[in-house]
């Protein structure tokens, strides 16, 4: 996470980011956070839940969903047509159609 007030890289330090650069510190908003040390320098990873895969309606075989996550691949050789790859929103099953 970068500091809002600076832009500079923000680091944990207990329950809260503290910008070593300007000294603004938020608190953590049930982020998992996970440290790693390097010989000189401190690693922060901020996982976060973001949904960047394209959403269509479709029912899903497993649960009955009507929503799913979408992706293309070209599994096949160049001349014939790409692979469609689903996974429900709701429980995570993957199927796909050719």
């Amino acid at each position: 996470m970068f500091c809002p007030k600076c832009k500079s890289l923000m680091y944990p330090q207990g329950d809260e980011l503290v910008c070593k650069n300007c000294g603004y510190i938020e608190k953590k908003r049930g982020k998992k956070i996970v440290k790693t040390k390097g010989k000189e320098k401190e690693l922060a990873i901020i996982e976060e839940k973001v949904e960047v895969l394209p959403k269509t309606r479709i029912t899903c075989p497993k649960c009955g969903n009507k929503e799913a996550y979408w992706i293309l691949r070209q599994t096949r050789a160049a001349d014939e047509p790409e692979t469609r790859i689903y996974i429900c929103t709701k429980c995570g099953y993957k199927w796909r159609e050719y």
